[in-house]
């Protein structure tokens, strides 16, 4: 089971009245939700960890995530409010203003940390989740548990306008990602972090500090895999983009799901993983990514669709 970890909340995304007024519309996401969502609907063995309001919007969230084969049995519940995002698009690419003071996702403490069975073999950690305490200091503790004897998976999904202590994220993020197995980042992602410079020496300079498996996607022109002795890379499928929402999000589901049906997303496994497997996870990865951006909002697809 690929127990995936981090924030739940309510994008409210842009539409248009037909009395021709500007207004948003309540829709289930936030980058780690998407990506369980994503993997349940794959055919992966999926499971939750958040914080879930009991309000009518941690309702929504908790039927999409059922709804989606998702495991959300590990989930803390709370009687706070559920985090919103509403989403700006301009050109297709989305912006976002969050509220997120005081709320079960925020408020999230090691006290609501899970005991995993056996089952669970993978942890999948990122996006905003990772910035913020006391969450994110309790994700990191739950990584720092587990990376010792479980796969761990971290996504980034870096936003800078949504930072408030550069120093200390940037310092979080070294930690979690020097414990991962498995490390995914857009190319703007891993410039921030690293630098500029050529994407695969960068790529390289990373794998040094701890991961086994680095991806590195770039919109619209595909995305890489890099391992000690790998550099493997794959086209993206064209497709009309009515947005980008849930994208990188699908993509990790995608790869993880890849990994798993080969049977190498272990410890031990992911030592074997060799050039087969990681075009097999780009593939996955870029094909169900280019499905959620042909449509709007994040809306990963289902196995039966690829």
């Amino acid at each position: 089971m690929i127990l995936s970890c981090g924030e739940a909340l309510i994008d409210m995304l842009p539409r248009r009245t037909a009395a021709g007024e500007d207004a948003f519309a309540p829709h289930a996401g936030g980058a780690v939700f998407n990506t369980a969502i994503a993997l349940g609907r794959l055919g992966a063995p999926s499971a939750f960890f958040s914080g879930l309001s009991t309000d009518l919007f941690g309702e929504i969230l908790t039927r999409t995530l059922e709804g989606s084969r998702v495991d959300t049995s590990f989930c803390a519940r709370y009687a706070r409010p559920t985090t919103l995002a509403f989403v700006r698009l301009v050109d297709g690419n989305a912006s976002y203003a969050f509220y997120d003071e005081n709320t079960a996702g925020r408020l999230l403490s090691p006290a609501d940390l899970p005991e995993l069975p056996e089952a669970v073999q993978t942890l999948f950690f990122g996006g905003i989740s990772l910035v913020n305490d006391p969450a994110a200091a309790t994700y990191e503790a739950l990584q720092a548990r587990e990376s010792g004897r479980r796969v761990t998976m971290i996504d980034p999904n870096i936003r800078p306008g949504f930072i408030t202590d550069e120093a200390s994220y940037r310092a979080r993020l070294d930690r979690m990602i020097g414990r991962a197995d498995i490390v995914k980042l857009s190319d703007e992602d891993l410039h921030w972090l690293a630098g500029h410079g050529d994407l695969a020496v960068l790529a390289r300079t990373l794998l040094r500090r701890g991961p086994r498996i680095l991806f590195v996607t770039e919109g619209a022109k595909g995305a890489w895999a890099f391992t000690e002795t790998e550099a493997r890379f794959a086209a993206a499928t064209p497709v009309t983009v009515a947005d980008t929402v849930g994208a990188g999000d699908t993509f990790n589901a995608g790869v993880l799901a890849a990994l798993h049906r080969a049977g190498v997303l272990s410890r031990k496994g992911l030592e074997a993983t060799d050039a087969a497997a990681l075009d097999a996870a780009l593939a996955l990865g870029t094909r169900a990514a280019a499905i959620t951006v042909s449509r709007a909002g994040a809306n990963p697809p289902w196995d039966h669709e690829l």
